[in-house]
């Protein structure tokens, strides 16, 4: 999944959430530390850092160095992380949520998968802590 996939997928949950009621803008385009900025659907202002996965992993992995920049946002931003893989969507709301241990694990080197891979502090985020969960169906 290239950059351009990755943006419309962006756009296409911002444009979802803004059928909800949020009042979203997409900015993912450039080098934002988030995908999305604006209101949520309570009108309280908010930043949605987003994911997409070609790969179910039971745990959700969200680099230190990027929850660090989300959470030293001004205090009266929501900071959001959203998932989206195989099984569904699940969204996670960083100022409220009890952050695990980090752990080190290899990850690409830059946003983009490159075969360099380095040492990074992430955390590992339990399904269930997630907020708003949409299940993929499996059909039958």
């Amino acid at each position: 999944m290239g950059l351009k996939k990755i943006n419309e997928w962006e756009k296409a949950v911002v444009f979802l959430l803004n059928l909800d009621g949020w009042e979203l803008e997409h900015c993912g385009d450039g080098y934002s530390r988030y995908d999305a900025k604006g209101k949520t659907k309570k009108g309280v202002k908010c930043v949605i850092e987003m994911k997409f996965r070609n790969k179910y992993y039971e745990e959700k992995m969200l680099e230190k160095e990027k929850y660090d920049a989300l959470i030293s946002l001004d205090k009266d931003i929501v900071k959001i992380f959203f998932v989206n893989d195989p099984k569904g969507n699940f969204m996670y709301w960083l100022d409220t949520l009890e952050m695990p241990k980090p752990v080190k694990k290899y990850c690409p080197d830059t946003t983009m998968w490159t075969k360099k891979r380095l040492l990074k502090d992430v955390y590992l985020l339990k399904e269930n802590q997630a907020v708003r969960i949409n299940i993929n169906i499996e059909p039958n």
